[in-house]
């Protein structure tokens, strides 16, 4: 079975990032403090120093770009489909007799 990821909020990640540079605790300490892995730590520290708050914030799970997400399909109605289908037919045909 998969390791479950815990996920933490960027109120969390703030105080970690805030004890790591506003009161001078190394990495390990931080860590330590708060249960968590010193790599996490340091990698909270790095998006923050780079994007300010926005870099704590999670980025699982969200799509990116103009068509976001899954595209929703809808059932192509009966009709509709018996016209596409012949039209691609006829195209078809025209190919053919080139």
């Amino acid at each position: 079975m998969g390791k479950i990821r815990k996920t933490y909020d960027a109120k969390f990640k703030k105080k970690a990032v805030d004890l790591y540079l506003k009161e001078g605790m190394g990495y390990e300490t931080v860590a330590k403090e708060l249960g968590i892995s010193h790599s996490m730590v340091r990698r909270w520290v790095k998006r923050y120093e780079q994007d300010g708050i926005q870099g704590l914030e999670e980025k699982r799970g969200k799509a990116k770009g103009p068509n976001k997400g899954r595209p929703r399909t809808r059932p192509e109605d009966p009709e509709t489909k018996i016209k596409r289908l012949e039209a691609e037919v006829e195209m078809l045909k025209k190919l053919l007799k080139r």
